[in-house]
């Protein structure tokens, strides 16, 4: 590899980093990933797992020799501090939105020097975003979409999941969130509010766990919201969205997308027929 530039051996903290090295084809750098990565799958099998989100075996990182360490936002502050302590060169990306998303991606290339393939990956990823646009551009109805991270307390509103949101045909039920960067800044003291909006469709991702749409539909007045009423109570998995990198800009959503679709094409069909209430739908979803 003597015709390397840049960084050869990268420890990625987080799943984004690893994702887009591979897309990127520069996974031969990579020597340490995060225990939570499952994308790409084969990531999993070919490299050491070496951190969780806000912990890490800093003892591990060091004897692997990295001269590189990417990290993620201030919850990963400890870790990057005890390593640059360490000697340990640390680049710690903070995007938060569809344009961050695309800076880092643009900077992390830029590091390694793919700048051609780099500029490949973003055509590609802007012109899948710019077909789901046009797409939802022509639904007849947009949904209101309460999008959950996580249950207790509730979080809600994380920017670059609501801007994915209104791209793919819906409308965010706590707009006013999602210029907050930090989860306990996005906490809904009164879970009561979700069921004063009535969102017609709820999509949990909860960071880390499985979603259980039991819990939704037990908790005390939530019933009388649409989405709980008609069984749109859907799961878009933690990495294909949560991760702010190209996972959420493809199957993340293209599955918020295909939700919203179905509602709304199910939606105007319903209300095509004279006297006819709307639908329930997603009977696979009811419990």
């Amino acid at each position: 590899m003597s015709g390397l530039t840049g960084p050869r051996r990268i420890v990625c903290l987080t799943e984004e980093t690893t994702e887009t090295l591979y897309l990127l084809g520069e996974q031969h750098r990579i020597v340490g990933i995060s225990g939570f990565t499952v994308r790409p799958p084969q990531a999993r099998k070919e490299k050491p797992k070496v951190s969780a989100f806000t912990s890490a075996k800093i003892d591990k990182i060091l004897a692997l020799e990295p001269d590189l360490v990417l990290g993620f936002s201030d919850l990963q502050a400890d870790i990057a501090r005890d390593l640059i302590r360490a000697g340990v060169a640390v680049h710690v990306f903070n995007q938060r939105s569809i344009a961050g998303i695309f800076d880092m991606i643009r900077a992390l290339g830029a590091l390694v020097g793919a700048n051609g393939r780099t500029a490949n990956l973003i055509a590609t990823l802007r012109d899948g975003l710019a077909r789901i646009e046009q797409s939802a551009a022509r639904l007849p109805r947009r949904p209101r979409v309460y999008f959950e991270e996580w249950d207790d307390p509730l979080i809600t509103g994380i920017g670059w999941v609501s801007e994915l949101i209104t791209l793919a045909g819906g409308e965010e039920c706590f707009p006013e969130l999602a210029g907050r960067p930090l989860a306990r800044e996005r906490i809904l003291a009164d879970p009561a509010e979700v069921v004063r909006r009535a969102p017609d469709i709820i999509i949990g991702s909860w960071c880390g766990k499985k979603f259980q749409p039991a819990r939704v539909w037990a908790r005390p007045g939530w019933r009388t919201i649409p989405a709980v009423r008609d069984g749109q109570i859907h799961e878009v998995k933690s990495c294909d969205i949560l991760q702010p990198g190209p996972a959420a800009l493809t199957d993340g959503v293209r599955q918020l997308h295909a939700i919203i679709a179905r509602w709304s094409e199910a939606t105007d069909s319903t209300d095509a027929v004279p006297g006819n209430r709307r639908r329930k739908m997603g009977s696979a979803s009811r419990l």
